[in-house]
C-alpha cells in the first residue's frame, strides 16, 4: 500500500478492534483506496469494507470479493440498489422510499439530525413510517456536522440512540477517525474509519 504499510495498517486495526471491543463493527471506509490497494487491506487482516461508490464497488469486488464483507456506505440512488443487493451484506445510507422500495438486503436509515441541506438523511419523524414499511430496515446511521472536536458530536450520537431505542432498532451506524470514541460511548454498533488506519493522506 503506497501510503500506509500493510503490517502497519493490521497494527493500527488490531489495536481499534481491541479498543472498541467485540460488539463494534469496525467498517474500513475504501472510498480512497485504489482497486490495486486493496489487496493490502487483506492483508493486514481487514474483514469489513464500506464503499462509497456503485462503480467502485463493482470494480473492486470483481477482484477482491470473497476477501472481505462488504458494506455500502455512500448515498445511494435507486438505480444502484440491484448493484448494492448483490455486492453487499448491509447498506448504511437508506433515505429515500424508491430505493428502498429495490433493496432486498438489510438497510440502516440514515437520519438528518444537523439541519444541513448539503446532507442527506430522513428526518427523526419520517422513521416510523419506514420502519412500518420496510422489514429489512435494522438500525440508523447519521453524520453530524464536520468538527474538529469529537464531543461536539455527542449530542447528534446520544439523539440517534433515543431514536433507535424509540423504534426497537439495534444497530447504530455512527462515528468516524474523528469522533469513533463518542460514538461508541454513546451506543455505536458500527463505526466507519479510514484515516485512522491509513493516515492523515487519506480520508474516513
Amino acid at each position: 500500500m503506497s501510503i500506509v504499510a500493510p503490517a502497519e495498517i493490521a497494527e493500527r486495526y488490531a489495536r481499534l478492534r481491541e479498543e472498541v471491543g467485540e460488539g463494534v463493527t469496525v467498517v474500513v471506509a475504501t472510498k480512497y483506496v485504489s482497486l490495486g490497494e486493496m489487496a493490502g487491506l487483506a492483508e493486514a487482516g481487514i474483514e469489513v469494507v464500506g464503499e462509497n461508490r456503485a462503480q467502485d464497488l463493482v470494480a473492486k469486488q470483481a477482484r477482491h470479493g470473497d476477501a472481505f464483507r462488504w458494506h455500502f456506505i455512500g448515498h445511494l440512488q435507486s438505480n444502484k440498489a440491484k448493484v448494492v443487493n448483490e455486492a453487499c451484506e448491509l447498506v448504511h445510507s437508506l433515505s429515500t422510499d424508491s430505493a428502498a422500495r429495490r433493496l432486498t438486503i438489510p438497510a440502516l436509515l440514515e437520519v438528518s439530525l444537523s439541519g444541513e441541506e448539503s446532507k442527506s438523511g430522513v428526518a427523526p419523524e419520517e422513521i416510523a413510517g419506514f420502519v412500518e414499511r420496510y422489514a429489512n430496515v435494522r438500525g440508523l446511521m447519521t453524520m453530524p456536522p464536520l468538527t474538529s472536536d469529537p464531543e461536539a458530536s455527542r449530542p447528534y450520537f446520544r439523539r440517534l440512540r433515543e431514536l433507535a431505542l424509540e423504534h426497537g432498532l439495534a444497530d447504530l451506524s455512527m462515528g468516524t477517525s474523528q469522533d469513533y470514541r463518542v460514538a461508541v460511548e454513546e451506543g455505536a454498533t458500527l463505526i466507519r474509519v479510514g484515516e485512522l488506519l491509513f493516515g492523515a493522506a487519506r480520508a474516513a
